[in-house]
């Protein structure tokens, strides 16, 4: 298997080293850059497996680099990891409705960022064995990490098309919000529940389409499911 590429934006040459190191350590390919507009241009010559983007980087912000991968269809399921000093919930929040699938409030440990990567990495490589899906006028191959309605191409993130490949294998099952953590973050993930509200928000976004019903059902006090619609 060849060596996963991970796109590395941070301004603070020290930390930037320390987490290079550690990454090629483990087997990744690292391309480093301090600078937003740098990022998009080294994203758009070379798609990444996984981009590592602090908030705070010269040029173009890192929130606006985080949105404008997610724009890109090329780039629009790439896993984004954000480093920030911002420690407020509503900045997490910010951070995750603009694209983000995770966030490391700095200071933080290489050892945690790794594990939070390679975990990441591990939820998306099997979508590599192929399975094709469908419920309702939504396709989806595991494959191609391709989702259509109705024939039209949907952009999705990673986290959120984890999340609907979740819900197809399991059409009209209603999950809390603690099985959706377990089952599309990690048993034991210390993401917050307001997080899986987010990416649903996201999701249903994705998906919707002028004059169709909305497929994702919110079950008052239970939680949420997919109906085939």
């Amino acid at each position: 298997m060849s060596q996963p590429r991970l796109l590395l934006v941070e301004d603070d040459q020290a930390l930037a080293e320390l987490v290079e190191f550690r990454f090629r350590a483990e087997g990744y390919a690292v391309t480093r850059t301090d600078d937003g507009d740098e990022a998009l241009l080294l994203a758009a010559e070379e798609v990444p497996d996984v981009v590592i983007l602090d908030w705070m980087i010269e040029g173009t912000s890192g929130i606006e680099v985080c949105r404008r991968l997610r724009r890109d269809k090329k780039t629009a399921h790439v896993p984004i990891v954000m480093l920030t000093a911002r420690e407020a919930e509503d900045d997490r929040v910010r951070g995750l409705e603009t694209g983000a699938d995770d966030y490391v409030t700095k200071p933080f440990s290489p050892r945690e960022l790794v594990a939070r990567v390679n975990a990441i990495m591990r939820r998306i490589r099997p979508a590599l064995a192929g399975e094709m899906l469908a419920v309702g006028d939504l396709t989806l191959d595991a494959t191609a990490h391709r989702v259509t309605r109705r024939g039209t191409t949907i952009a999705l993130g990673p986290t959120e098309f984890r999340l609907l490949r979740h819900f197809m294998e399991h059409p009209g099952r209603v999950f809390s919000r603690n099985q959706l953590l377990d089952a599309v973050w990690g048993t034991g993930s210390d993401i917050e529940l307001r997080t899986v509200d987010v990416h649903i928000r996201r999701l249903r976004k994705g998906i919707e389409m002028p004059g169709l019903p909305d497929p994702v059902r919110t079950v008052r006090s239970a939680g949420y499911s997919l109906e085939a619609v």
